[in-house]
């Protein structure tokens, strides 16, 4: 349903039709691909993630060298369209056109604060995304395929969760929805 984005070529992220299109939330995460010779830090890598409010989904997401506003640009123009796009104060997102619906907050991460845990969520069930881990990717490839399997994943687990409290709404935050029951 929406393309995921890079540079060869773009995968389809499962998105539920419940997904509520008012607001969506952008930001990157920055970790390093590979040690190689004469990069005794590695080099750098940007993943920028597309996320829906309601339910809890990624909707978009592109890998690169750097936070670039083409990609940025091609991620928005391939989601489905929203009210509004929550982002942080980061300058390139002057560059994209988001049809006067940008909502950039300087301040503090408040309104980005779902974009922020799902980018947790990225870096704790993804080994390569990791900081300080011997994980790492080697190619592009690689990062858009094991990407584009957990954002499916994590999209569909999401939907099920939200079924499931829909099926009883008195449920606490404890309901069991292990990861083992949905499987």
């Amino acid at each position: 349903m929406v393309a995921g984005g890079g540079k060869k070529r773009g995968f389809a992220v499962w998105v539920s039709l419940g997904t509520d299109l008012k607001a969506f939330e952008l930001d990157e995460i920055h970790w390093f691909k590979i040690a190689r010779r004469g990069h005794e830090h590695g080099v750098n890598m940007y993943l920028m993630t597309l996320v829906s409010r309601k339910p809890r989904q990624i909707v978009g997401f592109a890998v690169g060298a750097s936070v670039n506003a083409w990609q940025i640009q091609h991620m928005v123009d391939s989601a489905p369209p929203a009210r509004k796009y929550f982002v942080d104060g980061c300058r390139v997102y002057r560059s994209v056109d988001f049809m006067g619906r940008l909502r950039q907050n300087y301040r503090d991460k408040g309104e980005t604060h779902i974009v922020e845990g799902t980018n947790a969520d990225l870096r704790c069930y993804v080994a390569g995304l990791q900081r300080r881990s011997r994980c790492f990717f080697r190619k592009d490839e690689t990062v858009m395929a094991v990407l584009w399997v957990f954002v499916n994943a994590y999209n569909k687990f999401g939907e099920w969760k939200r079924r499931r409290r829909e099926l009883d709404p008195g449920c606490s935050r404890h309901y069991p929805n292990h990861h083992i029951r949905f499987i």
